[in-house]
């Protein structure tokens, strides 16, 4: 061979470089495997990971005050709250511009169903504003009405806001029309009455889908026109509509006009209060703690955060109690699932299968009739109260209160989860070579002994797998605790539920949901740091 053949690389039967052709194997490997796990891995991101994700972020999402107010966020920033006078003019204007546009989209209810979460009687306060904007901008339609009819018209609004072009194709158009196009120079000449008419135009063709050109515009706009033509606005204008703007220019001063903060309390003297204005602007930024804060029984107000009264306080005595409920519930199964798995193990095939069938049983029965079930049995009037009454244990009138309490939910709990811990222990016991504990006791060992330094220890697995499915599915249950549980027995996760599906508090149910997980994964990672997540089997 020579000295070239043997410095040269070595070649795969192909002819190519061994490396190369390695390295093309393994990826092409890897990438079969990828496909393979492709599905299972996008079905986990889609209803596992994005779900987990999505609570995560509407818990510190609250872009709803800033998204309906804009203009009333903007001009709440030279506001301060500590100064303990009511927010001025500016602000009251700008509350009427994004109040008049929320009414109109239907939103407003939305953003005070949000804030009445933190201030109660909100919510009713901005349906009640919601209903008087448009009484608010007639005072001064009905004037520019009476002035000249045009100011009315909505073909006359078209043809002196909009376009030359844009009105040429819009006129006799069917709905929706072209899209609006305002007129150059139109937002320096009159800039507050073009914002407004953009806003009625982007509203009539894009929820309404009505063509601009033939819709008569709101009496915001009418509003907005005043105040231009009042500050000197609209000098100078030679286009269409200028002689009705002259004259309009000319009679302005003699309008009737109120101010917009007199205007907002006479609608609701609430529009004083302090609190909801510092309670906006507090909550005027995308993103809050607030929701994390009322989860451990704070909240965020205007002087800053503070705790809830004593009579709200429930959301940290709640964690506390599932917690311990649910640590109590995996012991409740350890110690009378133990024993049954055992015997599993032990026994022969033939009896084993048919106690494995009993085990199994109650899968096979809806977990709304065996709570149910477990209503009438522990009720007071119940089986288990007459059957210890007949035996003489208790008298009738010390029939034991086992419902509506912590105690009808631990009994009710262990009884649903009891065969997750009897499976995984089942399934390592039957693993473990009987001839171990035969040769303990062949060295002198007596029965104890040898269950409890050689049985017990290599059975630990499956008490760890056990532990860890009963518990987390302990602290996430809702339906038994709520039929059984009463007032005392309840779970963090039936208030979850709750704001769910009827307070509509997202919010708070995700913040709640998010430090619920947290408190699982940091459960779990102490268990892992004390008996070795290494250590947990199946079998």
């Amino acid at each position: 061979m020579s000295d070239a053949t043997q410095d040269g690389p070595v070649l795969a039967a192909d002819g190519r470089p061994l490396k190369a052709s390695l390295r093309s194997a393994l990826r092409r490997q890897k990438m079969r495997a990828l496909l393979l796990i492709a599905p299972l891995l996008i079905f986990v991101l889609i209803t596992f990971i994005a779900p987990i994700a999505d609570m995560l972020f509407r818990s510190v999402e609250n872009g709803i005050v800033s998204d309906t107010l804009p203009r009333t966020v903007v001009a709440l920033d030279d506001w301060d709250y500590g100064s303990g006078e009511v927010p001025d003019e500016p602000v009251f204007e700008a509350l009427f511009v994004d109040m008049y546009d929320a009414s109109e989209r239907k939103i407003h209810t939305r953003l005070g169903s949000r804030l009445n979460y933190e201030v109660t009687g909100v919510s009713s306060l901005f349906r009640q504003a919601g209903r008087e904007m448009e009484d608010i901008g007639e005072i001064y339609e009905d004037q520019f009405d009476a002035l000249d009819e045009n100011w009315t018209q909505g073909e006359f609004w078209a043809q002196f806001m909009g376009d030359p072009d844009w009105y040429s194709e819009a006129a006799g158009a069917e709905d929706p029309g072209p899209t609006f196009v305002m007129k150059e120079g139109m937002d320096e000449l009159l800039p507050l009455t073009a914002e407004a008419y953009q806003m009625f135009a982007t509203f009539a063709q894009e929820e309404d889908e009505d063509n601009v050109a033939t819709e008569d515009p709101w009496a915001l706009v009418h509003a907005r026109l005043y105040q231009d033509l009042t500050a000197g606005a609209g000098e100078g204008y030679d286009g269409f509509g200028a002689e009705e703007l002259a004259a309009a220019r000319e009679a302005v001063g003699d309008f009737e006009s109120t101010t917009y903060k007199e205007a907002f309390l006479n609608v609701d003297e609430d529009w004083a209060d302090l609190e909801i204005w510092g309670t906006i602007k507090a909550y005027s930024p995308n993103y809050t703690p607030g929701y994390f804060l009322k989860a451990v029984d704070a909240q965020l107000t205007p002087h800053g955060v503070e705790a809830q009264p004593d009579d709200q306080a429930v959301y940290v005595k709640l964690f506390g109690r599932t917690v311990w409920m649910s640590l109590t519930i995996t012991f409740m199964t350890i110690l009378l699932g133990y024993p049954v798995a055992f015997l599993l193990a032990q026994l022969p095939m033939r009896q084993s299968s048919m106690l494995m069938i009993l085990v199994l049983l109650p899968f096979w029965t809806s977990l709304l009739v065996r709570t149910s079930a477990w209503k009438v049995l522990l009720q007071q009037q119940g089986v288990i109260n007459d059957l210890l009454v007949w035996a003489g244990i208790i008298n009738d009138a010390g029939r034991l209160v086992m419902i509506n309490n912590q105690l009808g939910t631990i009994i009710a709990m262990t009884h649903i989860l009891l065969p997750f811990m009897i499976l995984p222990l089942y399934s390592v016991m039957a693993t473990i070579p009987p001839t171990y504990v035969r040769a303990a006791k062949s060295l002198g060992a007596t029965n104890v002994t040898a269950f409890r330094r050689v049985y017990f220890p290599q059975s630990v697995p499956g008490i760890g797998a056990g532990s860890i499915l009963v518990f987390i599915l302990a602290i996430g249950y809702y339906i038994t605790p709520a039929l059984v549980g009463g007032t005392d027995g309840i779970f963090i996760s039936n208030r979850i539920a709750y704001h769910i599906s009827s307070s509509l508090n997202w919010g708070l149910a995700a913040a709640l949901g998010s430090i619920l997980l947290a408190a699982v994964l940091i459960l779990y990672w102490a268990y892992d740091r004390i008996v070795g997540i290494d250590n947990v089997k199946l079998g």
